[in-house]
């Protein structure tokens, strides 16, 4: 079906200010993919209608259709011109939660952890379990909350950092994904507005839209969210909540400084918006600030867990939250599975009782040290953003590279990155770069390979302006 240029061309506006003409005209265009406007396999009007229609330069036009044909968005057929793609698994890939088996390639696109120390505590603690008084009750449904001795774990582990170490006031879960999607499912209703940076964690991407809640983006620079941008947004809407990753940010690695959040909780105050604080990342830094938890425990909702610093095979997350919204977040989560498993829970438990994990961050951090050493090494000459102890890079492309072709490219030599794409919000600019996962290659070896290979990339970019591979 042949897309008509009435339908399709009156409703696109540009700013001129703004972006890009181009860019805007990818977004447009992208957006209404996404919204189901224009189907796979409708064609697009010719280039030069296009561009007569929005009086616009048709290089101008040429440019954002090779862009959207670049992210697989669109493609070129023989007597046809340009027709939306076929979807091909996008959003699975961009939302790819376990490493792949590929075999010759260096997957640097999905957190997992730098060490074996996990699998190493567990084989101890394995053999001790069925002398453990709890044991018993592994076979029983727990409540929904989780178990008491094990919500008492946590809450003393998260005591420093959110809450006052009741453990009334937590929550396990089956990874800090299942608690954002208790929390959802809690808190908002389908059309309700949730605010998050520009560039954010995928996973809250896919839940909001799984949920029909809108999620929009807002100006963000290297120190995080702009409070400015936050308040504005506010007062000109009703949004339901802020959605923010404060500690190494996924995937800028930006940590928000004690001014921004202070600002942020004000304005949140004053509109009474709820904070879900996503802190997975927390435990990895050395010196951490006030987690919104401990600034505003009545409007914030912290998130956590051990899959970023342990390992994500342990399956066991928790949030602290105000009390009035407990019951509502525990009676989602039975719905969803009635309980976590009891299993995960005592051993997440016994690790923390013994304090082995403190230990098990120590090493991982220990481990991430060397790995961003060796980030800075190899791509230090480029713009990348990245801490010492973070699992994770985000390097900013250099022209003429884009996300998309850049990520098919690495991949094709053999390295596996997450484009820009994954992470950007609505119609913001998709930035062009990639996040690197510097703790999921098996190797410190593996990870100077394929760090060598995107580095040799980097300043090759014009051999590879027309590879559609």
């Amino acid at each position: 079906m042949d897309t008509e240029p009435s339908s399709f061309l009156a409703s696109l506006r540009f700013a001129p200010d703004e972006q890009p003409i181009y860019r805007q005209l990818v977004d447009a265009i992208a957006e209404r993919i996404a919204n189901g406007e224009l189907l796979a396999g409708e064609r697009l009007p010719p280039q030069r209608e296009i561009a007569r229609a929005l009086n616009i330069n048709l290089t101008t036009v040429t440019r954002a259709l090779s862009v959207l044909q670049q992210r697989g968005l669109v493609e070129g057929r023989p007597g046809r011109g340009t027709v939306v793609a076929a979807k091909r698994g996008g959003e699975e890939q961009s939302f790819r939660s376990a490493p792949t088996d590929e075999s010759g390639l260096i997957d640097l696109s999905v957190n997992r952890p730098a060490t074996s120390a996990y699998p190493e505590a567990l084989a101890k603690i394995l053999p001790r379990l069925p002398r453990d008084k709890r044991f018993p009750t592994l076979q029983d449904y727990q409540t929904p909350e989780g178990p008491l001795w094990a919500r008492s774990a946590a809450a003393a582990w998260l005591a420093p950092i959110a809450g006052d170490g009741d453990p009334g006031r937590v929550l396990l879960t089956d990874g800090a994904q299942h608690a954002l999607a208790c929390v959802l499912a809690a808190v908002t209703q389908p059309g309700d507005l949730m605010l998050a940076d520009a560039i954010t964690y995928q996973g809250m991407k896919a839940l909001c839209q799984s949920r029909g809640v809108e999620l929009r983006g807002l100006p963000m620079d290297r120190q995080g969210m702009l409070p400015d941008a936050f308040e504005h947004a506010c007062a000109h809407g009703r949004p339901r909540a802020v959605f923010l990753v404060p500690s190494l940010h996924n995937p800028t690695t930006v940590t928000l400084p004690l001014e921004r959040r202070e600002a942020i909780i004000k304005t949140a105050r004053q509109h009474n918006v709820l904070i879900i604080e996503d802190d997975v990342y927390g435990p990895l830094l050395d010196e951490r600030l006030p987690s919104f938890a401990t600034l505003e425990p009545e409007l914030t909702i912290h998130v956590s867990g051990f899959s970023k610093c342990v390992a994500p095979g342990l399956r066991m997350g928790f949030l602290a939250s105000p009390r009035a919204l407990m019951m509502k977040i525990a009676a989602a989560l039975r719905t969803d599975c009635w309980c976590i498993s009891p299993l995960s829970a005592l051993v997440g438990t016994l690790l923390l009782e013994e304090g082995l994990i403190d230990d098990l961050i120590t090493q991982q951090k220990d481990e991430l040290r060397l790995r961003q050493e060796l980030v800075r090494t190899v791509l230090g000459r480029f713009d990348v953003q990245t801490h010492d102890t973070s699992t994770h890079a985000w390097l900013h492309l250099p022209e003429p590279w884009r996300g998309p072709l850049f990520v098919r490219v690495s991949h094709r030599e053999g390295v596996g990155v997450l484009g820009g794409d994954a992470f950007a919000v609505g119609r913001q600019a998709v930035p062009d770069a990639v996040r690197i996962n510097v703790a999921a290659a098996r190797s410190r070896e593996d990870l100077r390979r394929g760090l060598e290979i995107l580095a040799g990339l980097m300043g090759s970019g014009q051999l590879h302006l027309n590879d559609v591979a």
